[in-house]
């Protein structure tokens, strides 16, 4: 489950931290009634809010995606959507240097006050990466890169928590010029009818 990029991490950090993000991810219906997007009932989703709201491994996140970051040369992270929002924040709160500064894509500029289309104190000047919870089919992060060139940033690359390698997120993202860094690649070839995240 665990990608195989590693830094000062082990392979068996990774792993662990994987699982322990995926069971707390885990909603089954089972235990409660969960649809798709056009409300037809499925057998699972992945909400990573409920790992990624969690103090402690909120903080292990963090230093995760800031050693990675810092690895590639980059310092900027950007987040769209609800599902991205608490992996900048972990990006921005990890020790060590050089600090990260985030930004939040909004879904159009801001009609009034600063008018911003790119909240926070990115740089144009200097890449940036783009943080998400989930790569599947590649559409919201193809929207926030869009969003985020429209812009005037330059975007470096993906870093995500799942990657769900069934689905073509990955080769969308990097035909469009971004690499692509997965903490986790999910593999679960015949659960993926049963999953609505297109992230």
């Amino acid at each position: 489950m665990a990608n195989g990029t590693l830094s000062s991490s082990t392979y068996a950090d990774l792993v662990d931290l994987g699982r322990r993000l995926y069971d707390r991810a885990l909603v089954r219906r089972e235990r409660e009634a969960i649809t798709d997007p056009r409300g037809q009932p499925i057998g699972w989703l992945l909400d990573t809010r409920m790992p990624m709201l969690d103090g402690a491994l909120f903080s292990e996140v963090g230093e995760v995606l800031a050693e990675r970051l810092r690895a590639k040369g980059v310092h900027q992270v950007a987040g769209f959507g609800f599902g991205a929002f608490a992996l900048v924040c972990a990006a921005l709160s990890a020790p060590g240097a050089p600090r990260f500064s985030g930004g939040f894509i909004r879904e159009k500029r801001k009609p009034h006050g600063r008018r911003r289309l790119v909240e926070g104190p990115l740089d144009r000047s200097r890449p940036v990466v783009l943080l998400d919870d989930i790569l599947n089919s590649g559409r919201s992060a193809s929207r926030a890169l869009a969003l985020l060139r429209g812009d005037g940033f330059e975007v470096a690359g993906i870093m995500t928590l799942f990657n769900f390698t069934w689905s073509g997120g990955r080769a969308r993202m990097e035909a469009q010029g971004l690499w692509v860094d997965a903490l986790l690649d999910l593999n679960l070839r015949d659960s993926s009818r049963s999953s609505s995240d297109s992230a």
